[in-house]
């Protein structure tokens, strides 16, 4: 039985990898992430079926423990915007220092091992469209891009087994991630689910030699692009008005982008992993908002300044 390391395991994707990976029965499953009381109850249900692991990907160590024993490692752990916004240094130590750490881990233990990294698709021009072609600006990257950027060229110049997958804005339960509202709300998206993100993390272990070495944009493609606004409204109209919602809108830079992509298709028709779609997001957000009756009712102003906005 092949052995998965999962970093970043309690985050929004990392949990939906767990359940795929579960759900296909032939993996033995170890989650590594972050020792707190709100990551603990997130893994505690999965003690039973999977190895789960405190520690910091920076742990030397440990990674190198973890990734002798290992053929496969979903690196998921990050620090995501606004957060990595913060500092510059929370993105340099996370995502370019812990990769680093577990570069050297495999180069000097397990060169067999196979690195599947999560990058992003906020790397892409200011023009609202990418595509793997696309040559990068890193002079009108943020923090949080730059860094994701600097890891991929690192990963590429060091590994020999690796595949790179670009993550665009996801879209989750918002009780788990509040904060995604830090994009401009005229601005064209295309974005994902972290369903769907996390089962093309999942199904790329099926295709490993034909991924490897290479990189590939995630996203829903035609289903998943729209514009911002009309996300936004959407949640309005069916989860209500948050604390966060309010947070995100007012207090957030609105600097991070999530482009309409024009490869995103060819993920998909390597692995065939989509098996979600906006439609789908917008019911469980209905779902879940069906208990928040005040905060719909005290949404309907803010939904009427975007019906304006729309018309």
């Amino acid at each position: 039985m092949k052995k998965v390391l999962v970093t970043g395991a309690a985050g929004n994707i990392g949990l939906n990898v767990i359940k795929y990976l579960l759900s296909e029965g032939k993996y033995e499953i170890t989650a590594l992430d972050l020792k707190n009381k709100k990551i603990y109850k997130k893994l505690k249900k999965y003690r039973r079926r999977i190895n789960i692991i405190y520690g910091d990907v920076n742990d030397t160590i440990l990674m190198e423990a973890l990734v002798k024993d290992h053929d496969y490692i979903i690196h998921l752990a990050s620090v995501i915007p606004p957060f990595s916004d913060l500092s510059k240094n929370i993105a340099s130590i996370v995502d370019y220092s812990g990769t680093e750490n577990i570069i050297k881990a495999i180069n000097f233990y397990n060169e067999k091992c196979h690195l599947i990294y999560a990058s992003t698709t906020s790397l892409y021009d200011k023009s609202l469209s990418g595509s793997i072609k696309e040559k990068i600006n890193e002079d009108e990257l943020t923090s949080f891009s730059y860094y994701k950027y600097k890891t991929e060229n690192l990963i590429k110049k060091k590994l020999k087994n690796y595949t790179i997958l670009r993550v665009p804005l996801i879209l989750t339960d918002l009780e788990k991630s509040p904060i995604i509202y830090n994009i401009k709300k005229n601005l064209y998206v295309e974005v994902s689910t972290s369903e769907d993100a996390a089962y093309a993390f999942v199904r790329a272990l099926s295709f490993i030699k034909d991924l490897n070495k290479k990189t590939y944009n995630i996203g829903l493609g035609e289903e998943g692009r729209v514009l911002f606004t009309e996300i936004l409204y959407h949640i309005l109209k069916y989860y209500g008005l948050s604390f966060s919602y309010l947070f995100g809108r007012v207090c957030l830079e609105k600097n991070y982008l999530s482009p309409i992509l024009s490869d995103s298709d060819d993920l998909d028709n390597c692995i065939h992993y989509r098996t979600d779609s906006l439609y789908n997001y917008y019911r469980r957000l209905k779902n879940k908002g069906k208990k928040r009756i005040g905060q719909r009712i005290i949404a309907k102003p803010f939904l009427l300044f975007h019906l304006r906005k729309r018309g």
